[in-house]
């Protein structure tokens, strides 16, 4: 890593680009790379430091990034204007790479402050939650959850609110499918998440999403704890709205019955999450953050790796850590899905990054891969699920779903995970509920000016003043931290109620 004094980061001796750590005036020396910037270079961006022919590889984290549109000279600025993405092919070199796990045994191994459920599984937070089968029953949901304020629940000092999970869709849609499949699985995940201690479902009562049908497809069976209800049969919105909050009111005193007790750090379930990422995510924030999933993963945890379309042009540094090559195979077909489906819908893989992520310095596809990918750590590839879909393996695994933050996380709590740590550069305001979200910025600058929103700044690592290890243990103390009841900033701004986005697929009818 670059010293304070230094304008650049080299971050791999084959590279044929460096990073600007500031804003460079034109015809400034790059100190050790024997280069004059040809123009000004912003703060994050790449600089040339020998010339690159036209469609040479560009290559940064000595990975190929993008190719050259016309010849660069040594010291130019490399962005859109003169490089893009093109495919090319990978070596996916199954298992390749895959080590043994040094795991944490006795009294090194880790542990927490967590809610125990009948089942064995624990929760970092204590919720009764208020789950939709199809809009039309959304805000039903809303007035039943507003009916418990703050102040009420003053009286039940272990339960951590009351909260509805309202979406778009339910119905307009085929009973079977990808996109049927998705919802059946997100709202499986929540009714059995260990961040809740009591679930009340509502439906309209006519939706294709038959709240019976996820009953039988799933095996849920109806309790003091996990109450059903529709609209038409209550005999509309006054009296189910009165019928939903005798429902959460007799649910009340069961669900702050329980209290905290310490459990090892293995019954923790990490979201892996970036948004609104910049040209730092890939050198500060995104490996702090795989430093703390391998320290999670050697406690006995789970991390989940997800965005399928922001690891597209890195998954072979995945396959080669998978523990099969069965494994492997199921990320590629992940990857070969995405190809399809956004070649049948006439978009591109390379539609991303975002307008925002290419202000940041970050030019295609796979060079925000690249750094994407780094919040999964070094250790092995045990699974690769669907979306939404229950994570039965530990260590790190990886889960399918969109690049969209809210309904990528919405998949990740649903398939288990209990706290998130989310990643940006740019500024992402996102807090999630069940599940408490640590916010971790790239940079300094912006950690200053969103004090407010962010809860560790991982810009000390292009700063000088911590390495990637020291932020990766400082990242995992805190998740110990929040797991155990610790707020997050978005928790303490009231961030969660909003961003429960299932992934919807397939026609709406």
């Amino acid at each position: 890593m670059a010293g304070k004094e230094q304008l650049t980061i080299r971050l791999n001796g084959a590279d044929n680009v460096v990073v600007a750590r500031a804003d460079i005036l034109p015809e400034t020396e790059i100190s050790g790379e024997g280069v004059t910037t040809a123009s000004h270079i912003p703060a994050g961006h790449k600089v040339a430091t020998r010339p690159i022919a036209k469609d040479e590889p560009i290559r940064k984290y000595n990975q190929i990034i993008a190719f050259a549109t016309r010849d660069i000279g040594a010291g130019e600025h490399v962005h859109t204007d003169n490089a893009e993405f093109r495919s090319f092919d990978r070596d996916y070199a199954f298992c390749q790479d895959k080590r043994p796990t040094q795991y944490f045994t006795g009294d090194a191994q880790a542990s927490f402050q967590g809610f125990v459920r009948p089942n064995g599984s624990v929760g970092t937070r204590n919720y009764i939650g208020i789950l939709t089968s199809v809009n039309c029953s959304a805000t039903v949901a809303r007035y039943i959850a507003e009916s418990f304020p703050k102040e009420e629940l003053e009286k039940y000092p272990n339960i951590d609110g009351v909260v509805s999970f309202v979406h778009s869709t339910g119905c307009g849609m085929a009973n079977s499918g990808e996109g049927y499949a998705n919802l059946q699985r997100v709202l499986w995940g929540f009714a059995q998440h260990p961040n809740f201690a009591g679930i009340l479902m509502v439906g309209l009562g006519c939706e294709v999403n038959q709240i019976d049908f996820l009953l039988d497809a799933y095996n849920i069976t109806p309790g003091p704890t996990f109450q059903t209800m529709t609209i038409q049969d209550t005999g509309g919105t006054r009296k189910t709205v009165a019928r939903g909050i005798d429902m959460i009111r007799e649910m009340l005193p069961a669900a702050n019955a329980y209290s905290r007790q310490t459990v090892p750090a293995s019954h923790l379930t990490l979201a892996l999450q970036c948004g609104g990422s910049d040209a730092y995510s890939g050198i500060t924030a995104n490996p702090s953050l795989g430093a703390a999933a391998d320290l999670l993963v050697r406690h006995g945890g789970t991390a989940i790796l997800s965005e399928t379309p922001e690891i597209y042009g890195a998954e072979h540094l995945l396959t080669r850590r998978a523990v099969t090559e069965a494994v492997g195979k199921k990320l590629v077909e992940r990857i070969e899905w995405w190809e399809n489906y956004t070649r049948i819908n006439s978009g591109s893989m390379d539609n991303n990054p975002s307008p925002g992520n290419k202000k940041g310095g970050l030019t295609t596809i796979l060079e925000k891969s690249l750094g994407a990918a780094a919040k999964g750590g070094t250790t092995n590839l045990t699974d690769v699920y669907k979306y939404g879909e229950p994570v039965r393996e530990k260590g790190f695994v990886f889960m399918d779903s969109p690049g969209y933050d809210p309904c990528s996380i919405t998949g990740q709590v649903a398939s288990g995970a209990n706290v998130v740590c989310f990643t940006t550069g740019r500024g992402s305001v996102y807090g999630c509920k069940p599940s408490p979200s640590l916010k971790l910025a790239t940079n300094t600058a912006m950690y200053r000016r969103m004090d407010e929103d962010m809860d560790i700044n991982c810009g000390q690592v292009t700063d000088g003043d911590a390495t990637i290890a020291e932020m990766g243990e400082q990242i995992f103390n805190r998740i110990l931290e929040v797991a155990s009841g610790s707020q997050t900033k978005s928790e303490a701004l009231g961030f969660g109620d909003d961003e429960f986005i299932p992934w919807q697929i397939g026609a709406v009818m």
